[in-house]
């Protein structure tokens, strides 16, 4: 209870998201045409969806942070797919772990954490 259970991430292409997030996180993607929505289910935590918008804000605003093993290879993973890294891997405190923060193919601006 009072967790995230769903996640939604705005988009303006559906399959260039889709395929960006399957190729680097592994998520399984699936469109709901009559729904004009995507909904998506990570290996392990909350899934949620994409949202189809006519354009992607550029302001700041919550990050979310997807748990990997190792940033350095996920932001390989994810400018080898598309994606920029927007803040390269940071220490946060040795007992917390790390961050990075990249955009997606989209430009959304998404934070990944790992404890290594």
């Amino acid at each position: 209870m009072n967790g995230f259970c769903h996640i939604e991430i705005p988009c303006i292409d559906f399959e260039k998201i889709g395929k960006f997030y399957t190729d680097v996180f592994g998520w399984n993607v699936q469109v709901i045409p009559e729904m004009n929505y995507a909904m998506f289910q990570a290996p392990s935590g909350p899934g949620g969806g994409f949202s189809k918008q006519s354009k992607i804000a550029k302001e700041a605003g919550i990050v979310l942070y997807i748990e990997v093993e190792e940033i350095g290879a996920a932001l390989k993973k994810i400018e080898k797919a598309g994606g920029k890294t927007i803040r390269a891997k940071i220490q946060i405190s040795p007992e917390i772990g790390y961050m990075g923060i990249f955009a997606d193919v989209e430009g959304n601006s998404i934070g990944l954490w790992s404890k290594q």
